[in-house]
């Protein structure tokens, strides 16, 4: 199957999805160049990160962090982009496996029970076909050996997109969107809650509210990206 698949990589090689070149044999998704230049948070290893310090009095986090940081027009931007509305679902694959080996590394979250993800409405998943995080997801659970439940935390109501929204009207825009069908489930767990990308932390906030009546619930959060 090497064989093969080295034959046809040298018919219809594989590009970046940054820089668009041509991948070497070994790598995957992104060249060494532009993985190198990816701005990496390292949160994952930092007490007190920025992204911790955002939720202050607004979710009781254990702990949080992103792989990256998200830019405009830049690499990390793009790759969102292609995962996203493009389908690259390879993208959330690689993200997942990166953070998943920081996250075990850093020994802040080897008490996580499970991963949930941030829903989308079923009327949005059916128009894409896919929750962008849904691979990152599952690549961070085959990282971390942990279940990922992706239809425990559901969301039922739809909004408009919250691009270009002040921090306020983002929060207002997100209440009551989500609901837990399986508290019991989740009772007495660690759940580590992922989403794409953190700006103002409103849609994590208002997920926080569905998933607090769950008994002796404590919540971490993992991202791809995070808005400086």
């Amino acid at each position: 199957m090497k064989i093969l698949k080295d034959i046809f990589s040298i018919f219809f090689p594989e590009a970046c999805l940054c820089c668009n070149d041509f991948l070497a044999s070994g790598e995957s998704v992104i060249c060494l160049t532009c993985r190198h230049d990816l701005p990496l948070t390292n949160f994952s290893f930092e007490k007190d990160n920025l992204i911790e310090k955002s939720f202050y009095g607004r979710i009781p986090l254990e702990n949080a962090t992103s792989l990256f940081y998200f830019f405009k027009k830049g690499n990390v931007q793009h790759l969102i982009h292609e995962l996203k509305y493009k389908n690259q679902q390879q993208t959330g694959t690689f993200i997942g496996d990166w953070l998943g080996e920081q996250l075990i590394d850093s020994h802040r979250f080897k008490t996580v029970d499970c991963i949930i993800p941030v829903p989308l409405h079923p009327k949005k998943f059916k128009k894409r076909g896919y929750n962008q995080v849904t691979t990152f997801g599952e690549s961070l659970a085959k990282k971390l050996d942990i279940p990922y439940y992706e239809n425990i935390l559901i969301r039922v109501s739809s909004t408009k997109t919250q691009t270009k929204k002040l921090r306020f009207d983002r929060w207002k825009n997100v209440q009551e969107l989500f609901h837990v069908q399986n508290n019991f489930a989740l009772q007495n767990k660690h759940i580590l809650l992922i989403d794409d990308v953190i700006t103002t932390g409103a849609t994590l906030e208002a997920c926080y509210e569905a998933l607090k009546k769950t008994k002796n619930l404590k919540i971490s959060i993992a991202c791809m990206a995070y808005t400086k």
